[in-house]
């Protein structure tokens, strides 16, 4: 049974201890992680502050960001490996392109999902464009941040499984040395540890954005989500009736 054979291939002390043991290549997999999506925060997260803000280059930001996920995974690690003449740039560059778009795209959607009553009263208020970003639209845009790098941590820690094709030993190399021999409890195993990693960081920076979040803005996120689902609902059930479907009041009207 091949999930026996994954168990015993992980309780296996050999597995545990040297050089390419389990809590090595564990280490060596999170370091890429964590060093690719902080790079690609850096580049992502300023950009998108800047175009949500703004409002320029919308258009183009979501086309490049569409073209970056387009981009073959293997492919893209293993020429950025080649150009950069060997060694970990090349992987890490490529893991920070495939991080980008959805850092990107999150950063940018709670910029844009900001309520704009909030902004032009905050611009009622006296506040430069620079006091509102950071004042007003940074602090209500945390949610769907948040959201983005978490989005994006899970990409890598899946696509730094490919490092292993090109000598680096992440947990990619339990699954190439499995599919070499047929050792499928190996390849199993290490699909497994995969797994795991990728729950416990989604788990830690899931905590993350419940500390950095204000807990109101949580509160009014679940609202609307809670109002949304009612409102989609009762208009499902207005036009099975035969009836208009209601809608909801947005203020007060000329």
């Amino acid at each position: 049974m091949i999930f026996a054979d994954a168990v015993a291939w992980l309780l296996d002390p050999v597995n545990w201890s040297g050089g390419k043991s389990i809590p090595v290549r564990v280490g060596i997999h999170l370091l890429y992680c964590l060093g690719a999506v902080l790079g690609a925060a850096l580049i992502a997260v300023p950009l998108g502050l800047y175009v949500g803000h703004t409002g320029r280059g919308g258009v183009v930001l979501v086309g490049g960001s569409n073209a970056l996920r387009a981009l073959p995974t293997l492919g893209l690690v293993t020429f950025l490996y080649l150009v950069a003449g060997g060694g970990t740039a090349g992987v890490l560059i490529g893991l920070i392109v495939l991080a980008v778009p959805p850092i990107l795209a999150g950063t940018y959607a709670g910029i844009q999902d900001v309520d704009r009553g909030v902004v032009d009263a905050a611009s009622g208020m006296g506040m430069t464009g620079a006091q509102r970003l950071w004042r007003v639209e940074v602090p209500n845009a945390l949610p769907l941040l948040v959201g983005g790098l978490r989005n994006a941590m899970l990409q890598v820690v899946a696509t730094a499984s490919v490092a292993a094709y090109v000598g680096i030993e992440t947990l990619g190399r339990p699954l190439l040395d499995g599919l070499r021999v047929l050792d499928y409890g190996q390849f199993v195993g290490g699909a497994i540890l995969i797994a795991l990693l990728a729950v416990v960081l989604d788990v830690v920076l899931a905590g993350v954005g419940r500390l950095v979040v204000p807990a109101g803005l949580r509160l009014a996120a679940k609202a609307r989500r809670a109002g949304s689902g009612k409102a989609r609902s009762s208009g499902a059930q207005s036009r099975r009736r035969g009836e208009p479907a209601p809608v909801e009041s947005g203020g007060s009207t000329a």
